[in-house]
Formats: C-alpha cells, sequence, structure tokens
C-alpha cells in the first residue's frame, strides 16, 4: 500500500511516497481503507518534534521526545484522525462489520495518512454522520474528542458568555460550536484575520481579530475563556472572567498549573489544566450533532495523498480558512 513516510525531522520536504506493507487485523481489529485523513496541528508539530514549541510542562518534554524519537522519528507515518470503510474485522470483532463507513480518531499512535490502518475494535472509532462525506467527517474527531471533555469541565450552562482564545483550530472550532448549538452559550471566537469569516461560519456570535484586538482590553467579561494553545495567562485573564469565571486550558504549563493549584484554594475564579480521554461517547455526541445539521464541516482545500507535503506548507503559510484534507485513493506507485 501507499503512505507518506518520513525517517526524519524537519520541514515538509521529509515527507516522502513509500510503499509499505499493508496491515493484517488481529483477532479484536478492524481494517479500515482510508479515504481521507485532515492535516492538523498535531501532524506539523510531530514531523518536527525536535525544533517544535512543546505547549506542555517542561517535566514532560524529556517522555514525549523519547516517546516520537529524539535524533530521527520513532513514528514514521502521521495523521491522527481519518474517515474511511471497514474492509476486514478480526475474529473477535463485534460491533463493526465489513462495509461500515466509519470515523475515528487515532491518538499518538498516528498512521492515518496511508491507504489502510488496523484499529482496535475498542478505540475511538464510530459510523461516521451519514449527512457528511468522508472529507468533512475526518475533520470532526479530534476535536470531538478533545472539546467535549474540555467543556464538560467547565460546566458550561445556557446564556453563558464563553471566549474561545484559538478558535480556528480543530479544537478550536468544534469548542466554537458545541458551546452555541449544545450548551446553548454566548460564544466570542478569537482568531487571525484571514480565518474571521470562518469563525462566524462556525456559529460564533462576536469574533476578534487577535492582530487588531486586544481581548483582555476590550471591557468584556465572560464565563469561561477557554485558552486552546495557552497563548495568554491567568494573570492577564483575570479581570475578562466573571466573579466566579472559569480560565480553562488545553496546553499549558508550569505557571498555569501553579495557579490551578492556588485558585482552587483561595479564589472564586478557577484556573482549570485538564487532560481528556480519548472517548468514543465523544465521538457519538459530535454525530448526533452533526447529523441534526447542528455542527459544520468546513474543508477549505483537499489535496491528493501525494501531495502531503504541499499540504502542510500550505496550512504553515498562515492562509487557510478551514480544514486542510488529505483524500487518499488507491493506486499504483509510480
Amino acid at each position: 500500500m501507499k503512505a507518506i513516510v518520513f525517517t526524519e525531522y524537519g520541514s515538509p520536504d521529509v515527507l516522502q511516497l513509500k510503499e509499505v506493507a499493508k496491515p493484517t487485523p488481529k483477532d479484536n481489529q478492524i481494517l479500515v481503507r482510508v479515504r481521507a485523513t485532515p492535516v492538523n496541528y498535531g501532524d506539523l508539530t510531530a514531523r518536527d518534534f525536535a525544533h517544535s514549541q512543546f505547549n506542555m510542562p517542561a517535566p514532560l518534554y524529556l517522555p514525549a521526545r523519547m516517546a516520537f524519537g529524539w535524533n530521527k522519528p520513532k513514528i514514521n507515518i502521521l495523521g491522527s484522525e481519518l474517515a474511511g470503510d471497514v474492509e476486514a474485522v478480526g475474529s473477535l470483532v463485534t460491533k463493526f462489520k465489513p462495509g461500515d463507513q466509519v470515523f475515528a480518531y487515532v491518538g499518538m499512535k498516528m498512521g492515518a495518512n496511508a491507504e489502510y490502518i488496523c484499529l482496535p475494535e475498542s478505540g475511538t472509532i464510530a459510523i461516521k454522520p451519514v449527512n457528511m462525506g468522508y472529507a468533512e467527517a475526518a475533520t470532526l474527531p479530534y476535536g470531538a474528542v478533545m472539546a467535549v471533555g474540555l467543556l464538560q469541565k467547565a460546566r458550561l450552562k445556557p446564556g453563558q458568555k464563553i471566549l474561545v482564545n484559538g478558535a480556528s483550530g480543530g479544537i478550536g472550532a468544534m469548542a466554537v460550536q458545541l458551546a452555541k448549538h449544545h450548551y446553548g452559550a454566548e460564544v466570542t471566537g478569537v482568531c487571525s484575520t484571514p480565518r474571521l469569516d470562518y469563525v462566524k461560519a462556525l456559529g460564533a456570535d462576536k469574533v476578534i481579530d487577535y492582530k487588531k484586538q486586544d481581548f483582555t482590553q476590550n471591557g468584556e467579561t465572560y464565563d469561561v475563556i477557554f485558552d486552546i494553545l495557552g497563548r495568554s495567562s491567568f494573570a492577564r485573564c483575570k479581570k475578562s472572567l466573571t466573579p466566579n469565571g472559569i480560565y480553562l486550558l488545553a496546553s499549558f504549563k508550569g505557571q498555569a498549573l501553579w495557579d490551578m493549584f492556588w485558585t482552587s484554594l483561595a479564589s472564586p475564579q478557577k484556573v482549570i489544566c485538564a487532560m481528556t480521554e480519548e472517548k468514543t461517547a465523544s465521538l457519538l455526541l459530535v454525530k448526533d450533532l452533526a447529523e441534526a445539521g447542528k455542527i459544520k464541516a468546513i474543508v477549505d482545500k483537499r489535496f491528493p495523498l501525494e501531495q502531503t507535503a504541499e499540504a502542510h506548507r500550505y496550512i504553515e503559510s498562515g492562509g487557510r480558512q478551514g480544514n486542510v484534507v488529505l483524500i487518499v485513493a488507491l493506486a499504483k506507485m509510480p
């Protein structure tokens, strides 16, 4: 089968189309014929992990670097989410059958930038939304897993105000839609100039261009500030929170952990630094919302698998307005 393989860290040029062995499902696995897989922030980070910004506490850097590979990548095929068809199932599989159209979150093991992938039946997999194509459905799993779990910790209520800082990424785009259409909150999205229309299309009530306006200086207060990449801080956001407001982080460093500790003891405002579990229930919730027309998947551009490097360059140029998806078609190597 064809796959995009990289054996060293670096620019998009390290991504090469190669022929690799087609996997065979074990007794508890399903073999998925990949139809579409998006390029997301995690792919860009993993491709050049040795030089990428690390958005987690410093003590986690060493184990993360060792997991990905110190001098060369241990994971050689990127892609953490996908949509495709079940082609074969192991002897113990009961939840899926050949022909099922599924979408899935693979996580840090990656491997979706290929024509086929084997996944455990117990993994984060579900039947894809019936009203979405493969390209659209493939963009949902990562945001669903992360945003659903994290927003649950904020206990958002109808009518409350939430600001999503980083509203155009995978987690942010899903958080905007969940906050608006599932929780009934008033949503403000913060993003860069090229993506303002994209975030509006997702349902944000207000959008802020961070290059032109500092949301911590606009006089508004929010019940929840969801900072996706930890680009702000509790100290800066404190005045922008309501008296009992929550500063919620998906990526965080040591100072944020300290802020979470002392606010848990001595402040009505809270800082929540959270990891979230990869739950199939999160996929099923988003699937139901998508089929009800409450969740959108906006694809900005599609690239064939063999143009994965070009897709990475396109994202790094900063001009995308929506998701960038690799379309995987079976073909012989040139």
